[in-house]
């Protein structure tokens, strides 16, 4: 029996995927799942850059307005919230299209999440205090020291990150690169392909700018200050920009600079992402020239999933009724 399908469309911030992805939902009979840790919050609309009403009415999407932003939300509730809306839709006879720009959404929903035990409120304190006090590269070293492995893999910037790798070997007496060894995810039990977009750095730049300048135009601060009032978790109050513009309304600097640092903060979190994505070599990456629509991209797509089982056998039928 054919290994069910999912199609996985990934790439920087601004790059066009949830376009794409609702152009090749219509295509393929499909429905879209979100990979955006922004996208979640029930609260934030401009912020996050939802798709619109018009197209959530025409393509089911999941895991959009999930949680509110008083609440915290991590890998692991992601993790069981995607893969009970990729089985629901595989029972409806659709295909699952994975669409977003979280490159850590993404892993765990391919290679899976290991179980540790109930986060160590106490022992993360410490942490976070002794980071404080002594610096990034002591807790750094420290893990170099008992798990060389994930020390190799995070950034020694990555506070939070290296927090939690010492929590769980402290707590579990394993490391977590060991514990990650165990973990399962979607990755050979579907039939999946994984797609990129990108394009020129300038391109994704004047993108990114074009983008920020929108948000503002159409309430960005208004929606930001809605939000102000609220206890918002802390993954809530660093998403890009909400904390440029809390700083605006903050009165720690104007409106110009508040634009001006999310365009920044957006384009160094775009190369992030390509970063993590350039890791991955299961991804097939589909570069963008300066005509392409959402429509050809698409298509481009397609070209390149003539082969994946049935679908491409689908995609014809379908074409055909039309």
């Amino acid at each position: 029996m054919p290994l069910k399908k999912i199609i996985f469309i990934v790439g920087p911030t601004a790059i066009g995927k949830t376009q794409v992805a609702f152009v090749l939902a219509q295509k393929v009979a499909g429905e879209i799942v979100s990979c955006d840790s922004m996208q979640i919050y029930k609260e934030i609309t401009i912020t996050s850059n939802k798709p619109s009403s018009q197209v959530l009415k025409k393509i089911p999407h999941h895991l959009i307005d999930i949680v509110s932003v008083e609440e915290e939300f991590d890998v692991a509730a992601y993790y069981r919230l995607a893969v009970r809306a990729v089985n629901a839709i595989h029972k409806k006879n659709k295909i699952p299209i994975v669409a977003g720009g979280s490159g850590m959404y993404m892993q765990v929903l391919l290679d899976g999440i290991f179980e540790s035990g109930p986060k160590n409120l106490k022992l993360r304190q410490e942490l976070e205090q002794k980071a404080v006090e002594k610096g990034n590269d002591y807790l750094y070293e420290e893990l170099k020291m008992v798990d060389p492995q994930a020390a190799a893999k995070i950034h020694p910037h990555d506070t939070r990150r290296i927090i939690r790798a010492l929590e769980v070997f402290l707590s579990d007496k394993k490391p977590i690169s060991e514990l990650q060894k165990e973990r399962e995810g979607l990755w050979g039990k579907f039939d999946i392909a994984v797609f990129a977009l990108n394009c020129p750095r300038e391109n994704l730049y004047a993108r990114i700018n074009e983008r920020v300048d929108k948000m503002f135009t159409k309430g960005l601060v208004k929606e930001v200050q809605r939000l102000s009032h609220l206890p918002l978790s802390q993954t809530a109050r660093n998403l890009i920009g909400v904390k440029e513009v809390l700083g605006f309304l903050n009165a720690e600097y104007g409106l110009e600079r508040a634009q001006y640092l999310m365009k920044l903060n957006t384009r160094h979190f775009a190369k992030r992402q390509l970063t993590w994505f350039r890791k991955d070599k299961r991804l097939k990456w589909i570069m963008l020239v300066k005509d392409d629509t959402p429509a050809t991209v698409t298509n481009k797509i397609l070209e390149e999933i003539k082969t994946f089982g049935n679908l491409h056998q689908r995609i014809l039928s379908k074409r055909n009724l039309i």
